[in-house]
C-alpha cells in the first residue's frame, strides 16, 4: 500500500546528483538519476525531490506517481539525452504530460512540432478573414410598435431613419467591449459581447451578428469582402437572423435586400443599400416568441411554436399575425410557406398571393395533408421538381413524426384538388425525428438520438420520384454535436449541423464535436464521408457558422462556389472553399472522425453535467439543439498544474505569442542555459 511520506535527508531534500532514485509510475518501475530527474528548475520533479510536494511510497519505499507509464517513458528518456523519441505516443497525450509535469523545454519543443502543421494563413482550404469590426456607439432611442398592429390585424406604421454608426476612428471591438457589459440574456445567462452568435449568407452578401449588434459584408468582384452595414447597438442580445439579398420587384427598387433580427418577440428590419448604408424598416412584434425567422422572396416570416405567424409584405408594407396550430416544424419551396404542426396537419401559405387574398384581415392558411396517424410533423422538406410541358410541376414532401416515422407524400400535376398522396413510409427511427430532407438524389432524416442519421437512395423516372424500385436505404450513421447550457458555446441557431446545401447537388453536414471546440467537420449527408476538416486560423473556439451558396463571377469560365463561413469567439469571421474540397473527394479519410480525433475533442469539456436527450421530444424551434452540456476550461495556474492538468488545446490558447523563427529561437537560447546532466551528453539544437 502506497503511504504518505514527508522529506527525509538523502531522499526527498538534498541529495548527491548521483543518487539513484526509484520511482513506481502507474503501477511500472522506473530507476534514474537525481540530477536527471531535476536539471529542469521549477519542475514538478525538482519539486517532489526538495521536498515542496508531499508524496507517496509504495511498499517497496519507490514514490508513487499516479500517471499513466506509457507516456512516462519518452519523458524520462528525453531528460536523460535531451532527445525527444516519441514514437508510439500520441503528440497531444505527450504534451499533455509534459505540461503536467512542467518541463518548459519538452513542452515549447511540442507546440513547436504541433505548429508545423497549423499555419495562421490556413490550409489550401482557408479562402478569406474578416477581422472583429468596430463596436457601434449605444442605440439611444428605442422604439417599438406595440398595440395596433398586435390587434385586429391592421397595418402597422413603418418608421425609416438612418441607422449607420459614426466613425469611430481605429478603435477595436473588443476594447470597447471592455468598458461596457452587455445586458443579461432573456434566459439570465451570460453573454460574451465580442463573440459571433449568427451568421447567414444569401447569394454575395454575409449578415453577422453579434451579441447586440450586426454587421453586413457584400462581396465586390475586384475588391472582395466589403463591410456596407452596421446596425446600431440594440438594448437586447440578439437570438434570431435573416437576410435576403436578391428581391426581384420589390417595394424599394429591383435590387432589394433586408435584414432582420429578432429577441423574444420583437423584429428588427432593415432596408440594405448596395453601395452601403441601410434604412431601418421598422420594428415588429409577435407576441411570442420568435422561433425561427427567415424570408420567403420579399415576404419576412416569424413563427412561433405556440402557433403564432407573422408575415410583412414588402410591397403592401403590411404586418400580419394570426394564430395558427401549434407549429413545430416550415420549410419553404417557391413562394410556397409549409408549416408542420403538432396536431399531425401539414398547413401551407402561399406568400406570393398574401396581399391579394386577404380576408376579414385574416392569412389564407389551407389544410395540405393530415398525417394517418396523427402524430406531430417535427421536420419538413419539400422538393419541387423541374416543370415541364409534360408533367406539370410535381411537389414532393418528405416529414418526419415525433413517433420516428418518415413519409413522403406526392402532389401529382393532375391531381391539384384530391391533396397529395401517400408515396413511401419508413419506422427506422426510435427517437422523434428533428431534420429532414428530400433532394434530387436522396432522403435524408436525422432524429433526437445523438443526431443518428439514416439515408436513402431516391430513384427518379423523367425528374419524379419513382417506385421501381423506390428509395433504397444507403446509410446509417451519427453527428454528434454537443452544445454548451452555459451559453459560451455559441447560440444554439448558430450551430446548426445542418444538412446545407443545393437540393440537385450533393449537401453536406457540418459537425462541432463540443461547444468550444476550434475545429469542424465537414461530411457527406448522404453517407457520412468526410468531406474536409477545418480549424481555426487564429486559434479561437467557433461560436457560429453555416453553409453560402455564393454566385460565380461574371468572368467566362467561373461558376458558383460554395464557401463554410466560421464565426469566432473573438468576433473574426473566416471563410472556407468547400467547393474545391468537394472537388478533392476521396482524399480525406473515408468515414467520420476517427477515434483517436472524437477522444481530442471531448477531452475539451467536461461531460459530467450532459443530459441525455434519447426519447426525448425535440424543441418546438426548427434550429434548437437537442443535447447540452458544460464547457469546462481549465484556467490552472503553474502551482495548481500538478493538481488538475488542462487540457494541451487551453493551454495553447493561453501561451504566448511570437512567430515560429522567433519560437525556435527561443528554445535554443533555453536549452543552451540549461545544465547538462551528462558531461558527455549534447544538447539538441
Amino acid at each position: 500500500m502506497a503511504a504518505a511520506a514527508p522529506a527525509v535527508d538523502g531522499v526527498l531534500g538534498r541529495g548527491p546528483p548521483g543518487e539513484v532514485i526509484h520511482l513506481n509510475v502507474g503501477g511500472k518501475r522506473f530507476s534514474t538519476s537525481r540530477q536527471t530527474l531535476t536539471w529542469i528548475p521549477d519542475s514538478f520533479f525538482s519539486s517532489l525531490l526538495s521536498g515542496r510536494i508531499s508524496t507517496l511510497k509504495d511498499e517497496t519505499g519507490a514514490i508513487f506517481i499516479d500517471r499513466d507509464p506509457t507516456v512516462f517513458a519518452p519523458i524520462l528518456n528525453f531528460l536523460r539525452t535531451k532527445e525527444l523519441d516519441p514514437r508510439g505516443v500520441h503528440g497531444s497525450s505527450l504534451l499533455h504530460e509534459a505540461q503536467f509535469y512542467g518541463l518548459t523545454p519538452l513542452v515549447r519543443r511540442l507546440q513547436l512540432l504541433e505548429e508545423l502543421d497549423r499555419s495562421s494563413c490556413g490550409n489550401v482550404l482557408f479562402t478569406g478573414y474578416l477581422p472583429p469590426p468596430v463596436f457601434p456607439v449605444k442605440r439611444r432611442n428605442r422604439h417599438s410598435l406595440v398595440g395596433p398592429q398586435q390587434a385586429g390585424g391592421r397595418p402597422a406604421p413603418v418608421r425609416r431613419s438612418n441607422t449607420m454608426p459614426p466613425n469611430l476612428g481605429n478603435a477595436g471591438l473588443l476594447g470597447r467591449m471592455l468598458d461596457e457589459k452587455s445586458p443579461p440574456s432573456p434566459s439570465g445567462l451570460p453573454e460574451e459581447p465580442g463573440m459571433v452568435r449568427l451568421v447567414c449568407g444569401h447569394h454575395n452578401w454575409i449578415a453577422v451578428a453579434y451579441t447586440q449588434f450586426l454587421v453586413c459584408y457584400r462581396l465586390k468582384e475586384a475588391s472582395g469582402w466589403q463591410l456596407v452595414f452596421s446596425s446600431p447597438r440594440l438594448d437586447w442580445p440578439i437570438e434570431r437572423l435573416a437576410l435576403t439579398a436578391r428581391v426581384l420587384g420589390g417595394a424599394l427598387g429591383e435590387h432589394d435586400k433586408m435584414v432582420a433580427v429578432a429577441t423574444g418577440s420583437e423584429i428588427l428590419l432593415w432596408a440594405l443599400q448596395p453601395e452601403g448604408g441601410g434604412s431601418e424598416i421598422g420594428v415588429f412584434h409577435l407576441g411570442v416568441p420568435v422561433e425561427a425567422l427567415f424570408f420567403v422572396g420579399n415576404q419576412l416570416i416569424a413563427t412561433s411554436h405556440t402557433g403564432r405567424i407573422g408575415v410583412w409584405n414588402a410591397v403592401t408594407k403590411h404586418w400580419q399575425v394570426q394564430e395558427v396550430q401549434p407549429i413545430t416544424s416550415y420549410d419553404a419551396a417557391g413562394s410556397f410557406l409549409l408549416l408542420g404542426c403538432n396536431n399531425g396537419s401539414i398547413y401551407y401559405v402561399d406568400v406570393q398571393k398574401f396581399p391579394l387574398r386577404m380576408k376579414d384581415n385574416d392569412l389564407l392558411v389551407s389544410e395540405l395533408y393530415r398525417d394517418p396517424a396523427e402524430d406531430g410533423v417535427t421536420a419538413l422538406s419539400v422538393y419541387l421538381t423541374p416543370k415541364t410541358s409534360d408533367s406539370g410541376n410535381w411537389i414532393e414532401i418528405a416529414y418526419g413524426t415525433s413517433s420516428g416515422g418518415v413519409r413522403v407524400i406526392v402532389q401529382h400535376p393532375e391531381t391539384v384538388g384530391s391533396g397529395p398522396q401517400l408515396f413511401q413510409t419508413f419506422t427506422v427511427h426510435r427517437s422523434p425525428v428533428t431534420k429532414i430532407m428530400l433532394s434530387e438524389k436522396h432522403l435524408i432524416s436525422v432524429c433526437a438520438d445523438s443526431n443518428h442519421v439514416r439515408t436513402w437512395s431516391v430513384t427518379r423516372f423523367r425528374g419524379m420520384i419513382s417506385t421501381q424500385p423506390g428509395s433504397t436505404p444507403l446509410a446509417s450513421f451519427k453527428i454528434l454535436a454537443l452544445e454548451s447550457a452555459d451559453g459560451h458555446g455559441g447560440c444554439s441557431a448558430g450551430n446548426d449541423i445542418g444538412p446545407y446545401g443545393e437540393r440537385d447537388d450533393q449537401q453536406v453536414f457540418i459537425q462541432k464535436v463540443v461547444p468550444s471546440a476550434s475545429q469542424l467537420f465537414v461530411r457527406l449527408s448522404s453517407t457520412g464521408q468526410r468531406v474536409c476538416s477545418v480549424r481555426s486560423v487564429d486559434g479561437s473556439p467557433t461560436t457560429a457558422f453555416t453553409v453560402l451558396e455564393c454566385e460565380g463571377s461574371r468572368r467566362l469560365g467561373s461558376r458558383p462556389r460554395r464557401y463554410l463561413l466560421t464565426g469566432q469567439a473573438n468576433g473574426s469571421l473566416a471563410m472556407w472553399d468547400l467547393t474545391t474540397a468537394m472537388d478533392g473527394l476521396g482524399q480525406a479519410p473515408a468515414g467520420g472522425l476517427t477515434e483517436e480525433e472524437l477522444m481530442e475533442q471531448l477531452e475539451q469539456c467536461d461531460l459530467a453535467p450532459l443530459a441525455s436527450s434519447r426519447g426525448s421530444l425535440p424543441s418546438p424551434s426548427p434550429r434548437t439543439s437537442l443535447t447540452s452540456l458544460h464547457s469546462a476550461f481549465s484556467n490552472t495556474s503553474l502551482s495548481s498544474r500538478w493538481g488538475s492538468p488542462s487540457p494541451p488545446q487551453a493551454e495553447a490558447r493561453r501561451r504566448g505569442g511570437g512567430s515560429f523563427v522567433e519560437r525556435c529561437q527561443e528554445l535554443c537560447s533555453c536549452l543552451s542555459l540549461l545544465p547538462k546532466p551528462m558531461a558527455q551528453e549534447k544538447p539538441l539544437l
